[in-house]
């Protein structure tokens, strides 16, 4: 059990501000000392190692190597009690309370400081390392499910959701939900979308680059389809292979684009 008065802290933040703020308000605490100061994720990971302190002030966002990075390559098992340090991070936030580490938000105040380094305090005189390594592995599986998930959403909103298209002198908005298919027209292209025909100032190579690939796919050197619309593929005994659209239209599939569609679709070739 660590005495209350032999408190060995680590600072780390990529600021060196921010690391003299903390030592700043660590000043009036007693039995309260200061081991180290890591500028930035690299040095605090070495510097745990070396320092193996009681508790360590680490900032979420730095460049390079993060907090969670931190975390990650100290390992729960052998990382010292946390207060993390944040300047906007809800997600973190959240994460913090839900596994009872605490955190300071940027600028720290010095009421609540006080309050996290007795919380921590209490903390690590009362549960033990295996409870702190136990909440530590949870909030690293915390923040690697919400990365994924932005990472995702990330993917999906790069996408084009709709397209601009000339109609005469307008140029009008389609949405790429209503897209049938996409044909090539010398160096634009034509947009078949709810039973019209419209042209966009663009290749069909520029636009496929902007379209969903598990919404859209290229049939062959003049056309995308969307998927949602493909009610057939249909063989030939030539060997031949054409798509069927919904509203009836039939496009031929390269041969070198063949195994892909059907796969796509959930076809055998």
């Amino acid at each position: 059990m660590i005495d209350a008065y032999q408190l060995r802290v680590l600072l780390v933040d990529d600021e060196l501000p921010a690391i003299a703020g903390l030592r700043a308000l660590l000043s009036p605490h007693r039995g309260v000392a200061i081991v180290g100061e890591a500028h930035g994720g690299r040095a605090a990971i070495r510097a745990i190692r070396a320092l193996e302190p009681d508790l360590v002030f680490l900032d979420v966002q730095m460049p390079e190597v993060n907090g969670f990075d931190v975390l990650r390559q100290v390992g729960p098992e052998a990382m010292p009690a946390v207060i993390f340090v944040t300047a906007h991070d809800e997600f973190a936030v959240r994460a913090f309370e839900v596994r009872a580490i605490d955190y300071l938000l940027k600028p720290v105040r010095e009421d609540r400081f006080a309050s996290a380094l007795a919380r921590v305090h209490e903390s690590i005189k009362s549960r033990g390392d295996l409870d702190l390594a136990r909440r530590l592995r949870g909030l690293l599986d915390e923040h690697a499910s919400h990365a994924a998930d932005t990472g995702r959403r990330a993917v999906r909103d790069a996408f084009a959701e709709r397209l601009i298209v000339r109609v005469g002198s307008r140029d009008l908005i389609v949405s790429t939900a209503d897209i049938d298919w996409i044909e090539a027209e010398d160096y634009c292209a034509v947009v078949h979308a709810s039973g019209k025909r419209f042209l966009v100032r663009d290749t069909l190579g520029a636009i496929e680059a902007k379209l969903d690939p598990r919404a859209f796919t290229r049939v062959h050197r003049s056309a995308i389809v969307s998927l949602s619309r493909v009610a057939e593929l249909r063989r030939h005994s030539d060997g031949s292979l054409e798509v069927v659209l919904r509203d009836g239209t039939t496009l031929p599939v390269s041969r070198s684009r063949r195994a892909g569609l059907a796969a796509i679709l959930g076809s055998s070739r």
